[in-house]
């Protein structure tokens, strides 16, 4: 198995990023937001997933060791393969898909193509309880009973989940109780 690749990058196709590491050329799959931040030229660290199947060896890479182990748990859940958990992450960075799988927002998840509303329910039923009980939102503190009451009170005025997100991390550490926080929330989105 191959824990991660430290080299240079070579070659950059499509939604691939071929890494030279001491002169053997190595093809990774890369998500759209990870491709965005490498050059060719430029010397990167890639945390590695080895999928293999009988007809190929595919390689997925991503910056931080975090977000390998969110790959790994969404690939976990049944009917989710590798290139529709690498979809994921070009939907949103790793808070946003632990807060979109706490929250069970379902819409974060139709965008990703491959990814039906069958499979995005699988994700959240079979991951909540072990990022839940992490209480991970984006504003890398605890998303907690409140945080989960802000999202969904902000979704029931119509707002996206990413909306909601983007509001809660606006007013981290402000507001005391629930409400303050929504009304905080709701002027931030106001704008």
């Amino acid at each position: 198995m191959i824990g991660y690749l430290d080299g240079i990058v070579a070659v950059i196709d499509g939604g691939n990023a071929i890494v030279d590491v001491n002169g053997v050329g190595y093809k990774v799959l890369v998500a759209t937001d990870t491709l965005s931040k490498v050059r060719t030229g430029e010397k990167v660290k890639l945390f590695i997933h080895t999928h293999v199947r009988e007809d190929t060896l595919d390689l997925y890479g991503f910056f931080d060791h975090l977000d390998l182990k969110l790959f790994q748990h969404l690939i976990s859940v049944s009917g989710v393969g590798p290139r529709t958990a690498i979809g994921v992450f070009s939907a949103g960075s790793r808070d946003m898909i632990i807060s979109a799988i706490v929250t069970g927002d379902e819409h974060f998840f139709s965008s990703v193509p491959r990814l039906g509303k069958k499979s995005a329910q699988k994700i959240i039923i079979e991951l909540k309880d072990k990022y839940d009980s992490l209480g991970i939102i984006a504003t890398g503190g605890a998303i907690g009973k409140d945080g989960s009451d802000i999202i969904q009170a902000l979704k029931s005025f119509g707002f996206t989940g990413k909306e909601s997100q983007e509001a809660l991390r606006s007013i981290a550490g402000k507001g005391e109780t629930t409400e303050e926080k929504i009304r905080l929330a709701l002027k931030y989105l106001g704008k």
